[in-house]
């Protein structure tokens, strides 16, 4: 499992999750954020087009990070969720808590 943030040129901040996002590196991911939050990055993209699975710790991290994000006054979107995520998103009504985009590239239209 692995998390890479970059910078975009527009400044949002895309981290792209690889892997699973799990208990065990759920604050791994949150981390990233934060060090990027206090580094005064406000706009952020969860890129999880190279996800599989997330359990519900890494989901609980989502709106934890989702949390702190809108606290600090910025903002984060989630992409590439696959068929499986978007159903467990769905399902749990976490995709009314979130903007949701096919595509990292959609996801920075009008972000």
């Amino acid at each position: 499992m692995a998390f890479t943030a970059r910078q975009e040129p527009s400044g949002i901040t895309v981290v792209t999750v690889d892997g699973q996002l799990i208990v065990a590196n759920r604050q791994e991911l949150k981390q990233v954020v934060s060090d990027a939050l206090d580094g005064g990055d406000r706009k952020f993209l969860l890129d999880f087009g190279s996800t599989a699975y997330i359990d519900s710790s890494g989901l609980g991290a989502l709106v934890s990070i989702n949390k702190k994000v809108r606290e600090a006054g910025g903002e984060l979107r989630l992409s590439g969720l696959n068929e499986d995520l978007r159903s467990l998103f769905e399902l749990t009504k976490l995709d009314t808590l979130f903007v949701i985009a096919d595509t990292a590239p959609e996801a920075l239209v009008g972000f």
